[in-house]
């Protein structure tokens, strides 16, 4: 390799999203190695995901938001300068100064400066208390600030305006919207897309003002905001400001430099993004391309890094040039989707509107056709999930009527319409400029990731790619793994495997190793980690390490997920047998939470209502009191149902009571491919209803007899009689093989009545295995089960004594204190139902 000083120079100005991309196409072509590359970055970190700047306040840290590998740089040789900007370029020179006063002599200019937030020139504007929503440093200083606000007001109702109001409830702050224009969003939604929006953020509790301007921001003595003039006289009291009415190219430096600019601003640049010096190219949001446009989406500006990397690389085959840019786009803006694509708005003549709206659940549909009936754009609001098909199709006649289209599902005359209706040059990842037919050539999403790099923008497209791909033609669990679960579970057992990532690295597919997995894979390959953890010698716990990761919702945090964000608690209830002590213990947990509670048909007592944040001193309090997790989150035992049986019951030929309750603490945690029901019935009157369940015991005069494979639901199926007239220690033996049997060769999600019907010889065939002893499987089957039994430990009760897992449950984990705003209730019979008006279409997201 030539050494530095003989080598080319590339100068790169910036570090943004769309700056390493640029970087990454250029190691791409192998450019990097052979020239020497400079990044000056004005940040004090390198690019990160400013798409998703607002998850910062979900959890997300910035190390997660950062968009360069660990190695990137020093793999490809690259100098990046970070927190030291370009100060001043000397075309006639080629060199460009930094802050830091370093000169670079160049060969190449790459102007990657961005954009900077539009401030507007009112009296006020640079208070203490008034703040940009733009870099990770912006939003430290706004998280710092608001711990002694109490209002606050975003002035700019635009895309990063809805998610600065987000944050800053989120906060708890009491917050306001102002926007200049007649309605939110006003680029991207049309008026009844506005409409949608507006009831729907109103009703989470925000405050909207549209039509209005800002005209001064005033101060208290001390040079604080205190409140806002708006154009229409009135006064907002706030004690913080957020400015964000829209971006403005950042072009000084090349104006400084004397390159040509656009009469509104703007870096000129043509097809192959040079500007008016050759040796100069500007890419993203500082450019102004060919077609008079400054692009302030990541879609155009990937596109012009790809198509300058080219031009510096002198690709001559397929070269990219950039002649403009798909502006769609598709948002989750305070969990509410919005969508836009095409011509959004009908400006083509004699084009029609097809319109759904539900003003009730916050819907509104609308797609834009042409005379011959092409489809050319549309808005959703409040249910964007056709958006990953609509964008595709746009330009082109869909195969079905329009107004099929924007109706919810099951509306009107149902035609089929799929991925697979779209040509193999439609564009799914526009973030990437991705066709389905490069998709489809892939087998996995992680290939799919690596090869294409669709589905790592904005995200909007993985829901398409997922049903593009492939299906796994060797029966493998999912795109990652060639095995079943069965075998994977084999693999684990015999291998001593003991995480997710050692067993994708050793026995996933080619193209999936080194990737993250997939939503398929990482929930299954966690539950058999879990259900052999004593046998593995590995912590079981589900919140411990890697195995928190792989984990559903649900599990994340020991507790069903409810509609609105809220959480239930099912303590243990074995048998359905409780004391009159604890039962008034439940009652003062309820009572003093403010929980609905609710007696279940599986006799247990459900408490709903709890915020994330409440559920350890809930836990506290019912784990003193004796209580255990009743696991009603987990693929796991739920409960054992029984009736009094003969200590009560005149009919009652066994003790069906005492039997449920060793049943369900014998049971109790065992992590499974699908929840576990059972039933102790104390005669053949079988109250307990035992042969709808998952494994059944009806009491004889001489013992038990055992059934399974039931279950209730929507295809209810009557358990199979396994053995007969079992004595306690007979009765208990064949359920530990049963289910070990079970949890061992089942498919992932797979009830155990699918399982019987599905495995090959069926219920004949599992007696053979767990009561003949067929295969000689049964010495092992039960000291699978002897340890589980021997390692079970209450996740619950683990769970209060780690202050490290405890971390987790917070609502906002930069305001650990900080209760959800969004969970709230109103009366209903003497309890609290949830409020539904603070609910979107999808519900609130899981955090």
């Amino acid at each position: 390799m030539p050494d530095a000083t003989s080598r080319p120079t590339i100068v790169v100005v910036g570090h943004g999203m769309v700056g390493q991309r640029f970087l990454e196409a250029l190691a791409e072509h192998g450019t990097t190695g052979r020239a020497r590359v400079v990044v000056l970055c004005e940040e004090p970190r390198p690019a990160y995901d400013r798409v998703r700047l607002t998850s910062y306040f979900d959890g997300r840290t910035p190390d997660e938001l950062s968009l360069v590998e660990p190695d990137f740089m020093a793999r490809h040789g690259i100098e990046l300068r970070l927190d030291d900007p370009a100060d001043s370029v000397d075309r006639a020179a080629r060199t460009v100064t930094s802050r830091a006063g370093l000169t670079f002599t160049y060969d190449t200019l790459v102007l990657a400066t961005g954009s900077y937030p539009f401030v507007p020139p009112v009296p006020g504007k640079d208070a203490t208390g008034c703040f940009v929503y733009r870099t990770i440093e912006d939003l430290l200083a706004i998280e710092e600030y608001a711990k002694t606000a109490r209002t606050g007001a975003v002035v700019g109702g635009g895309l990063l305006g809805l998610e600065a109001a987000g944050a800053l409830q989120g906060l708890e702050l009491d917050t306001h919207i102002v926007e200049f224009a007649p309605r939110l969003m006003p680029v991207q939604v049309d008026e009844g897309g506005g409409a949608a929006l507006l009831r729907t953020i109103e009703g989470m509790g925000l405050t909207v003002h549209t039509g209005l301007g800002t005209q001064e921001v005033t101060t208290d003595e001390s040079g604080a905001v205190n409140g806002m003039t708006l154009s229409d006289g009135s006064v907002l009291a706030t004690d913080l400001v957020v400015f964000s009415a829209g971006v403005r190219p950042r072009d000084k430096l090349a104006r400084d430099a004397g390159l040509r600019v656009g009469e509104r601003g703007g870096i000129a640049v043509d097809e192959r993004c040079r500007t008016s010096d050759p040796r100069i190219f500007a890419i993203g949001e500082c450019a102004l391309t060919a077609d008079g446009r400054v692009y302030g989406l990541v879609a155009p500006g990937y596109e012009m890094a790809r198509t300058a990397a080219d031009a510096i690389a002198e690709v001559t085959e397929d070269a990219a040039e950039f002649t403009g840019a798909d502006l769609s786009t598709k948002l989750k803006l305070l969990g509410v989707d919005v969508a836009s694509f095409g011509d959004a708005h009908g400006a083509a003549t004699g084009c029609l509107d097809v319109v759904y709206a539900d003003s009730r659940s916050g819907v509104y549909k609308k797609v834009v056709v042409g005379a011959d009936g092409t489809l050319l754009g549309g808005v959703l609001v409040g249910d964007a999930d056709a958006y990953g098909m609509l964008r595709p199709l746009t330009g082109s006649v869909p195969p079905v009527p329009p107004e099929q289209l924007v109706l919810p599902p099951g509306a009107g005359t149902p035609v089929a319409l799929g991925p697979a209706s779209l040509p193999d040059s439609a564009v799914i990842c526009s973030c990437h400029n991705v066709t389905k037919g490069a998709i489809a050539a892939c087998a996995t999403l992680p290939e799919v990731k690596k090869c294409t790099k669709a589905g790592t923008g904005c995200g909007s497209c993985v829901k398409v790619i997922g049903q593009l791909l492939p299906a796994a033609g060797d029966g493998g669990l999912c795109g990652c793994f060639p095995h079943t679960r069965g075998e994977l579970y084999e693999i684990v057992r015999t291998l001593r495997v003991t995480s997710y990532a050692a067993l994708l690295d050793s026995h996933g597919r080619e193209s999936a190793r080194g990737s993250d997995g997939c939503e398929i894979c990482k929930p299954a390959v966690g539950s058999i980690i879990a259900s052999l953890a004593p046998t593995l010698g590995v912590s079981g716990h589900v919140l411990d390490g890697e195995q928190a990761a792989l984990q559903d919702t649900n599990d994340h945090f020991l507790a069903n997920l409810q509609r609105n964000g809220s959480y239930s608690i099912v303590p243990r209830i074995p048998g359905g047998e409780i004391t009159p002590e604890k039962l008034i213990v439940i009652g003062e947990v309820a009572r003093d939470f403010g929980l609905y509670t609710k007696i279940t048909g599986g006799q247990r007592i459900d408490l709903f209502g709890a915020r994330v944040d409440q559920l350890p001193p809930i836990w506290a309090r019912l784990v003193a009191a004796g209580f255990e997790s009743g696991h009603a989150y987990g693929k796991a035992l739920r409960t054992v149902k029984s009736c009094v049986g003969q200590t009560w019951c005149r009919y009652g030929v066994q003790d069906s009571v005492k039997m449920a309750i060793d049943l369900e603490l014998r049971y109790r945690g065992l992590r499974a491919p699908h929840k576990l029901k059972s039933a102790v019935s104390g005669c053949a009157r079988e109250c307990a209803e035992a042969r709808g369940k998952d494994f059944g015991v009806i009491a004889t005069a001489e013992g038990w007899n055992l059934y399974v494979g039931g279950n209730g639901g929507a295809e209810p199926r009557h358990a199979d009689l396994l053995a007969r007239d079992l004595d306690d220690a007979s009765l208990i033996r064949l359920i530990d093989r049963f289910l070990m049997f079970y949890i061992r060769t089942a498919d992932r999600l797979e009830r155990t009545s699918a399982w019987l019907g599905r495995i090959e010889g069926g219920l004949d065939h599992v007696r053979d295995v767990v009561v003949h002893d067929s295969l000689g499987l049964c010495g092992e089957l039960e000291k699978l089960m002897a340890d589980h039994v021997t390692g079970y430990r209450d996740e619950w009760a683990q769970t209060l004594d780690d202050p490290e897992r405890l971390r987790r449950f917070v609502s906002f984990v930069n305001a650990p204190g900080a209760p959800d705003p969004t969970v709230r209730f109103v009366p209903e019979r003497d309890q609290v139902k949830p409020d539904l008006t603070f609910l979107t279409l999808e519900g609130v997201s899981a955090r």
